[in-house]
């Protein structure tokens, strides 16, 4: 009898909720989204196929690439509107038109290109990973970004999301092309935790009145800089100049990825919750593990959505640790363990008698 109470007691433990409703104060009450950052951009060489794949076997739930369009206008993965930062174009080609923006160059001598490692923690290589195809680190495009995740959702059932950048100044043909290229490939809206973002707001009603053309339903997302405006909170644009209030965002967009830094905080955040607004921060770039508690765990507590990070492994291990100190004994457990232990007492003195 009582390794059958035993039994029942962890039985009614183990039916505890993995994450309670009051666990999370994000915006769905679910655990914030670990947003690969260029993909796995603190371990290997950044916006490379590669990195988007080691993110992926990491736990990410969503690949971030930053898009630029070629001379002869195909989407690229790529951070910067120039290419010496990130590959080495500098060995191989003559700068153009004083310089070697990406949109001087072609796809066909772009793909000449090697990506190479950039911060003080990336590299080449990644122990125990052996990425799967054959050049990993090539600049993808986004065609490629897509095949990738949409391949690894195939494969392991899962739905991971993309959050393609589309880079500024605003431009009507970018915008159109990433929809139709999302669209083309399944990324309609029906896939969870996809977004299209951008820094112009400008830019993100444009993509919002877009997708209702093209009967398309993706989060957009408005970057900027959270700004305090004493009677309410806004978010700078900083391809204007301009603050928007969150009233007016709440208009066209579903969601803001914000600089951890100026105005933002929990207030910020519940402010934006009020108008069904998602926030994701960035970046998050712990140099350990420590230091990833450190800065997440305040992020965390204040509610936010999403997290853009370098290290999604770091950012995985952190909402691991949070939960596993934080899952939830039912309120009801002490009171039904205390009603089985009387019925054990009572049954053990009607055995006696």
């Amino acid at each position: 009898m009582k390794r059958t109470l035993g039994a029942l007691a962890l039985g009614l433990i183990s039916m505890a909720p993995a994450h309670a409703a009051t666990l999370y104060n994000t915006l769905d009450g679910e655990a914030p989204l670990i947003i690969a950052h260029r993909g796995a951009s603190g371990y290997l060489p950044e916006h490379t196929l590669g990195g988007y794949e080691l993110a992926l076997q990491m736990g990410a739930d969503v690949i971030e690439p930053d898009l630029q369009t070629t001379a002869d206008g195909e989407l690229v993965a790529m951070h910067d509107s120039t290419l010496n930062r990130t590959t080495n174009i500098e060995a191989l080609f003559a700068p153009r038109n004083g310089g070697y923006r990406v949109s001087d160059f072609t796809l066909a001598e772009i793909k000449s290109l090697t990506v190479e490692p950039t911060g003080a923690t990336a590299s080449t290589s990644y122990d125990g990973f052996t990425p799967s195809m054959a050049d990993p680190y090539k600049v993808p495009t986004f065609q490629e970004v897509m095949d990738l995740v949409s391949a690894y959702n195939a494969t392991t059932g899962k739905q991971i999301g993309i959050y393609p950048e589309a880079k500024t100044p605003n431009s009507l043909a970018m915008n159109e092309k990433i929809l139709q290229e999302m669209k083309a490939n399944g990324f309609d809206g029906s896939v969870q935790n996809t977004f299209i973002q951008t820094f112009s707001h400008e830019g993100a009603r444009q993509l919002a009145d877009l997708q209702v053309e093209m009967g398309m339903d993706n989060a957009i997302a408005a970057l900027g800089y959270a700004i305090d405006l004493g009677d309410g909170f806004g978010v700078y644009d900083a391809t204007t100049g301009g603050v928007t209030a969150l009233e007016d965002l709440a208009g066209f967009a579903d969601g803001l990825g914000l600089y951890l830094g100026y105005d933002l905080d929990a207030a910020f955040i519940a402010a934006a919750h009020a108008l069904g607004l998602t926030v994701h921060g960035w970046t998050f770039r712990p140099t350990s593990d420590e230091a990833a508690w450190d800065m997440f765990l305040p992020w965390i507590e204040a509610g936010m959505d999403g997290f853009f990070t370098d290290y999604s492994l770091r950012g995985v291990e952190v909402l691991d640790r949070y939960e596993a100190s934080e899952v939830p004994v039912p309120a009801t457990l002490p009171l039904m363990l205390a009603g089985l232990g009387g019925l054990a007492m009572l049954r053990r003195r009607r055995a006696a008698a």
